[in-house]
């Protein structure tokens, strides 16, 4: 168990080395680690070299363990009583591009102050170097605080992230004993607001399709075969239309058989977050919910299932006018689950739709882009509970729970490989920019960051 004094020593040499832990963040900023581009490898194993000697020297048992592409460096603390925990983050970075729209060189750390408040620029402050080090240097801080880490701790620093993450799945399968842990700790994620702390809990999973529409063996000439020969862009439109109800809803049979509805303490605490309906979207220019009827729109991004349709393409689209009938026509679309759909089963529910409304002479081609069940932590699981005290003793607001829209593979690759549970801890801001130009970490999230995972270990230590 730790004491709140030993805690409170912890957080004082937090204070005391963060111009140190800012000169170490610099260090690994300046390194080009672009997973994406094949020029940058050498880059991005100076970064995984870099991170295994900070960790070899922290304590840990670490090392950048070769992949196909990029290593990934597995760090293990000494083994002690209570829950051991994973921690995940990824030390590459996304393209620069369009360099000209930076203001300074962004691999160049600079502070500089942005609205009354002090910031760090460069790619990769945010998404995830700066994120990453929050732990890392807490890490440090424990050890030179107190001689030792509060519980046992390993950690799973990606090199791929940026770039489709492809070799670490086979990497946890082939790795899954040594893995093992208690509960996955993920830096990669917001704050609620400036002030608020938050864990997310709730990720929506993902079903991606390409179809294809094909009628005639060849375009064909819209005044000679009009109404006579089907035409592919008006058939997929109609399937399309047909794949939302009037109310928002999607009518795909047995859709919402697997949806279970938030508890009234949930969403009681998302009523009292004070999100602003209208402000979210008239930021993009828009004023009235599109889904489902009778839902928040936090209840659509977080707790609802949807259906988008994310490209379409038949028949001529360049400049000027060509009066044809395509052939062909196709569409990308994809599905975000929530907690207890089937990705296998609605992907069958889709496909078998779309073949119910094909008319005579039209054949479908189906081509799958992935898929992933979504991922719910329990709400009222030990490590979450004690995380959020963490937190809500850092910020002195309550740390609130909040799920995500988005989907994020390797939180359930850590549940389908290693069976684990994830919690995702995040000090970015909503402006952070991340993968734009400029991108910024507020130095108040990098130190204040760092003293909420003192707290935070602390806390599950317990």
């Amino acid at each position: 168990m730790t004491s709140s004094a030993a805690i409170d020593n912890v957080l004082a040499q937090v204070d005391s080395g963060l111009e140190r832990s800012l000169e170490r963040l610099f260090e690994l900023l300046r390194i080009k680690s672009i997973s994406t581009d094949p020029a940058y490898a050498g880059e991005c194993r100076k970064a995984a070299d870099w991170l295994a000697a900070e960790l070899t020297e922290l304590g840990f048992a670490a090392s950048a363990r070769p992949t196909p592409g990029h290593p990934v460096v597995v760090a293990h603390g000494p083994e002690q009583a209570g829950p051991h925990v994973l921690f995940y983050a990824h030390y590459d970075v996304q393209p620069v591009d369009p360099l000209d729209l930076w203001d300074t060189d962004p691999f160049a750390p600079v502070i500089r102050e942005k609205d009354g408040h002090k910031i760090i620029v460069a790619r990769g402050a945010s998404d995830d170097k700066g994120q990453m080090l929050t732990f890392i240097e807490a890490c440090r801080a424990w050890k030179t605080a107190t001689g030792a880490l509060p519980l046992r701790i390993s950690l799973l620093l990606e090199g791929e992230e940026e770039s489709g993450g492809k070799n670490l799945p086979p990497f946890m399968r082939e790795h899954a004993e040594e893995l093992r842990a208690d509960i996955a700790l993920v830096c990669d994620t917001d704050m609620w607001d400036r002030q608020t702390p938050s864990i997310t809990t709730m990720l929506r999973g993902l079903v991606a399709e390409e179809v294809e529409i094909a009628a005639a063996d060849k375009d064909l000439h819209s005044g000679m075969f009009g109404n006579a020969a089907h035409n592919p862009n008006q058939v997929l439109a109609g399937i399309i239309a047909s794949l939302r109800a009037p109310d928002g809803s999607v009518t795909l049979p047995g859709f919402y058989d697997d949806v279970a509805e938030i508890g009234p303490e949930l969403k009681a605490q998302w009523e009292g977050l004070g999100f602003d309906e209208q402000a979210f979207l008239g930021a993009v220019g828009l004023s009235v919910p599109a889904g489902e009827a009778g839902r928040s729109v936090l209840e659509m991004l977080w707790a609802r299932p949807t259906c988008e349709i994310n490209g379409m393409s038949g028949g001529y689209t360049g400049d000027g006018f060509k009066t044809v009938i395509p052939a062909r026509a196709s569409a990308k679309i994809s599905f975000r689950l929530v907690s207890g759909q089937d990705p296998d089963k609605i992907r069958a529910a889709f496909r078998t739709h779309v073949e119910s409304l094909l008319p005579a002479d039209c054949t479908v081609k189906f081509t799958p882009h992935g898929g992933s069940p979504a991922i719910t932590v329990p709400a009222d699981g030990i490590h979450l509970r004690r995380a959020l005290s963490g937190l809500t003793a850092e910020w002195g607001r309550q740390a609130v729970i909040t799920g995500s829209g988005g989907s994020i593979p390797v939180v359930g690759e850590f549940k389908s490989i290693l069976d684990l549970d994830t919690l995702l801890i995040g000090f970015a801001q909503v402006d952070d920019q991340i993968h734009s130009p400029n991108e910024k970490y507020d130095l108040e999230s990098f130190h204040r960051g760092i003293r909420s995972w003192v707290r935070v270990m602390g806390a599950l230590a317990e």
